[in-house]
């Protein structure tokens, strides 16, 4: 047998990645067109609080929305429904979104300058946090149900975010989840994350959320207009 050897291609293994996502923020970012990113385990609500946001926006039209799911259309159809504009992205055995699926999805979209882009990557607290996409904002959603512990076990994900949405906080008075301690533990992690409680099914918190969507939305204006 042959000895073994060590070849050290000096290579980052998400170079690609890299170089797509950095394509999708200079054609993002010129268009001033805001995009988010929203990651978060399955059944955190990421798709009721999309419908939510989509119901309270004041020009919903202006919204897309990119859905990452291993199989069926069926985030995309309630995207639809709620009226704005949706694009089902199915990953197959893929547990996240690249920044090239992101690519071909906003030409499909050609979403208009100033406008807003959502992706709703796929449900999971581990693979999203590690492709960068090319967005501007980077949000992890959890709920109570969930338990106050995963910032500590699923650090990478909330290092990235630049937003934490506690959602369906309409349970809190129902379930063993010490808010206090989250909130220690998630800026444990990140201490620059921005912490919003909302609950896309009674409406508390969504005005507090769609505010600090548009403040980031007027920043990237303000800096495109530079």
């Amino acid at each position: 047998m042959p000895a073994a050897r060590t070849i050290n291609l000096d290579h980052p293994l998400l170079a690609s990645n890299q170089a797509a996502a950095a394509h999708n923020r200079e054609h993002l970012d010129a268009r001033r067109i805001l995009t988010v990113n929203i990651m978060g385990a399955p059944g955190a609500g990421k798709t009721a609080l999309l419908e939510a946001t989509i119901a309270r926006w004041s020009r919903p039209e202006t919204i897309a929305v990119i859905e990452g799911d291993q199989a069926t259309r069926r985030d995309s159809d309630r995207i639809g429904a709620a009226g704005a504009r949706a694009l089902q992205v199915e990953t197959g055995l893929g547990c996240h979104l690249d920044a090239l699926q992101i690519h071909r999805a906003i030409h499909d979209l050609d979403p208009p300058a100033g406008s807003i882009v959502f992706v709703e990557n796929v449900g999971n607290l581990v693979c999203p946090a590690l492709f960068d996409l090319g967005e501007r904002v980077r949000v992890v959603m959890t709920a109570p149900t969930e338990g106050a512990d995963k910032p500590l076990k699923y650090p990478p994900m909330f290092r990235a975010a630049d937003i934490v949405v506690l959602n369906k906080c309409d349970l809190l008075p129902h379930v063993p989840f010490d808010f206090e301690q989250w909130t220690e533990f998630v800026h444990s992690v990140n201490s620059r994350a921005r912490i919003v409680l909302t609950s896309a099914l009674t409406g508390e918190g969504i005005d507090e959320w769609i505010s600090e969507l548009a403040r980031r939305r007027d920043e990237l204006r303000a800096e495109s207009a530079r």
